[in-house]
């Protein structure tokens, strides 16, 4: 048996007034994951655990089977396993993003300083590093804005508020309960405003990553190995060093996907071949995760979120699917985002999301009302959590 799980991040979302009171997933072209939806079981799972924030970290420790409210102690950590760097026991790892301030550093505009390419955020993090970094604080560059400190001497119970829930608001509110932590993001909008980078940047029409943000802080975690936890050899595909950690910790083989970006422009043929050559390697599961919908959720980009969808459908989907189709043995595919994504509020909420899960040994007659969407996901079976689900699913 191979067992296929698709990731659309934070593609659930809630009715648009603009697509005629329907949800993207609702309005999208996606033709192959709808046909097969038709033959399959459509239901619903609650991903993010009461009282716990419907982050990425969460649900999708939650969408690969595990219990977050029992391990998790922050995403950072987990991205900077991916990154392959290591946190003392006296260390806290805390994400660091490249972010837009407006001009005086009051308010916040973008999460992702327009989704800073790689080359620039790498040249502004070193900049960071020679200037706040030393003392017990470590500054490391990771794909796009998705950054990283290692940092000690941190006051116990520390707070901070992911970026991407308060944007166009004031900042003032929102500062990491450090002191120390405060003085670093406040000193580094000085700096980088008036970076030359920045500068240029703003030139060629691009916003400026003109400060950092410190959140998604966390000591160092550890995962039951997933192959002895459900019995499957696998291999997770994604752009989002998160993940990587994730599936690192958890055992899973976690290739690099040239070209994969965490972006509407990532190299969409590129995963769906590396999910084929993981299970003609031998893997008998595959978890395949994109990022784009939720980025485009989180810029508000509306017409972005339904070409992922459409992209992932026609270039990820059907390839996988008609090599399943064709590959000789018997196949289960989970298509399920991570959690909600709702382009009007441009952050993460904690609904249950639909999901769509295929067994090609287990037939069942075609109903016609069946999609991937947030109602007819809402009309089908319930999991009270992702543990339940995945026990279901690899069972």
């Amino acid at each position: 048996m191979k067992y296929f799980i698709l990731v659309p991040d934070g593609c659930a979302d809630r009715k648009i007034p603009a697509l005629g009171n329907k949800t993207p997933l609702e309005a999208a072209k996606i033709p192959h994951i709808n046909a097969l939806a038709k033959l399959s079981e459509v239901g619903h799972v609650k991903t993010v655990p009461d009282g716990m924030e419907p982050g990425s970290d969460v649900a999708n420790l939650a969408v690969l089977g595990y219990d977050p409210a029992a391990c998790l102690t922050g995403r950072a950590p987990l991205e900077a396993a991916a990154m392959g760097i290591d946190v003392g026991d006296d260390e806290l790892a805390i994400r660091t993003n490249l972010v837009t301030l407006s001009d005086d550093g009051t308010i916040i505009v973008d999460h992702s300083a327009g989704e800073i390419e790689n080359d620039d955020a790498e040249i502004l993090m070193q900049f960071v590093s020679e200037t706040l970094g030393g003392d017990g604080l470590r500054f490391y560059p990771g794909v796009s804005y998705r950054c990283l400190l290692v940092a000690k001497n941190i006051s116990p119970g520390l707070k901070t508020t992911p970026p991407h829930d308060i944007l166009e608001q004031k900042i003032a509110d929102f500062l990491p309960s450090d002191e120390k932590l405060r003085g670093l993001m406040l000193k580094s909008h000085e700096l980088l405003k008036n970076h030359p980078l920045n500068i240029e940047r703003v030139k060629n029409g691009k916003p400026p990553a003109n400060s950092i943000w410190f959140w998604g802080q966390g000591k160092k975690m550890s995962l039951s190995s997933h192959e002895e936890k459900y019995g499957v050899k696998g291999t997770m595909l994604t752009a989002v060093n998160l993940l990587k950690g994730i599936g690192g910790s958890a055992g899973l083989d976690c290739p690099s996907v040239p070209g994969a970006t965490g972006t509407l422009h990532t190299n969409y043929e590129g995963k769906a071949q590396y999910a084929i050559d993981a299970f003609e390697a031998g893997k008998n599961f595959v978890f395949l995760h994109v990022e784009a919908p939720d980025e485009c959720s989180h810029s508000g980009d509306l017409d972005g979120k339904l070409l992922a969808l459409e992209y992932i459908d026609r270039r990820v989907f059907k390839t996988v699917h008609e090599y399943l189709q064709n590959c000789g043995d018997a196949y289960r595919i989970l298509i399920v985002p991570d959690h909600r994504t709702p382009v009007e509020i441009r952050t993460h909420s904690a609904e249950p999301v639909p999901f769509v899960l295929f067994d090609s040994a287990a037939a069942r007659p075609p109903e016609d009302a069946n999609a991937f969407s947030e109602a007819c996901g809402e009309s089908g079976r319930y999991f009270d959590s992702g543990v339940e689900l995945a026990k279901y699913f690899f069972s």
